[in-house]
């Protein structure tokens, strides 16, 4: 498979992931208290230092056998979009996290990084990510579609990301995802099985 069809698979995975979650709504509430450039430049540095610790899971994954391989990422996607369909709606005070002191640059921005770095940490997205890289080899490409694909929803819901829930409701965008998680739940197990 091309760079550049790996490249778009994870884009998709991880952008319709990510949608639905958390992430996004402390994005948006952030945007929505401060410069929307410095909540994005904090927003963007945590999104790269989690997309590059799920590069690093998805090297130790591709360590395994190719059987092996396969049945563990079937499995974490299977898990995936279990969590995608079993997700319920937290409320934004959550997402919120804790106030900057000042509207500086790096208060607003180092703020918006440690938010989001904590919501991400072992998040659905970051195991997609790890499985993606493991399944594909190929980290430059997972990497970079992940990174934009998450920059993309944080970029969305920081500069307005409700307009879209105004016309596709939630539970849609997660359903999808979860479908597109099934579906390469199945080409993964089907991998392992017949080897």
């Amino acid at each position: 498979m091309s760079s550049f069809a790996i490249f778009g698979i994870t884009f998709g995975v991880i952008f319709l992931a990510e949608l639905p979650d958390k992430t996004a709504l402390a994005s948006l509430v952030l945007g929505t208290r401060y410069r929307s450039s410095y909540v994005f430049a904090g927003v963007a540095a945590a999104m790269a230092l989690q997309v590059g610790l799920a590069l690093a899971a998805g090297r130790l994954l591709a360590l395994l056998p190719h059987r092996a391989l396969e049945a563990v990422v079937g499995g974490l996607f299977v898990l995936g979009a279990a969590m995608l369909l079993l997700h319920k709606d937290e409320g934004e005070e959550e997402a919120e996290g804790r106030d900057p002191k000042s509207g500086s640059f790096w208060r607003v921005a180092g703020a918006s990084f440690a938010v989001i770095a904590i919501a991400e940490f072992g998040d659905l997205t970051q195991i997609a990510t790890a499985n993606l890289a493991a399944k594909y080899g190929d980290w430059l490409a997972v990497g970079l579609g992940s990174w934009l694909a998450l920059c993309a929803v944080g970029g969305l819901a920081i500069l307005g990301g409700q307009k879209l829930m105004e016309y596709v409701p939630l539970r849609v965008i997660q359903r999808v995802a979860a479908v597109i998680m099934l579906v390469l739940a199945g080409i993964s197990i089907t991998g392992a099985i017949t080897g």
